[in-house]
């Protein structure tokens, strides 16, 4: 069960930013020699991006580069173990290794046209759409957890959060947007 269920339930909604729990997903850690990479790909289903700091994404199915040799594979409404063992099979090779880590964390979007200002109340990254454009992903930090983030179109961004932190991070960029909930509140006939 995603370990947000419960703090997401009492959060309002505001249309200067908002929170979500994306659905669970089969994930997957790949890391390779070059001469794996392109057979990754092809048995993941979308091809894994070789430039720092970008994902790709296909059918419901995104990789994200987080290191020179490092993939992060996701995929919605898949089951880990088949993606696992389907991949496994076509990866028999030393030069590389899959790890399912399906269960290690939770997704959430925050979107909105104040979501770059929300997330810095945590996050030392310059999230301007200049420096941190659609396509981008990164590992850094939020608060005290590490999170890997993604910008999936302008005023979007998912993380991905280690379950152990998932409610901290939820409550920290809850807490961080109270600011536009109670500005709308005021403006609201009572």
């Amino acid at each position: 069960m995603n370990s947000l269920a419960a703090v997401s339930r009492d959060s309002a909604s505001s249309p200067q930013v908002s929170l979500a729990v994306l659905p669970d997903a089969a994930k997957l850690v790949f890391r390779g020699r070059p001469s794996s990479i392109g057979a990754a790909g092809e048995a993941f289903g979308v091809e894994l991006p070789q430039t720092a700091n970008r994902f790709r994404e296909a059918a419901g199915r995104k990789a994200y580069w987080l290191g020179p040799d490092e993939w992060l594979l996701e995929a919605i409404g898949v089951d880990s173990s088949e993606l696992f063992s389907t991949m496994s099979e076509k990866l028999a090779s030393p030069s590389c290794s899959l790890v399912d880590v399906s269960h290690r964390s939770d997704s959430m979007a925050i979107r909105g046209p104040m979501s770059e200002y929300v997330l810095n109340h945590g996050c030392p990254l310059d999230l301007s759409e200049r420096a941190f454009p659609v396509g981008m992903c990164t590992r850094s930090i939020l608060g005290k957890s590490p999170i890997v983030l993604s910008r999936t179109e302008q005023e979007v961004f998912h993380l991905d959060v280690w379950r152990s932190f998932s409610p901290y991070v939820w409550s920290f960029l809850d807490e961080a947007r109270q600011e536009f909930l109670h500005d709308q509140s005021a403006r609201s006939p009572t």
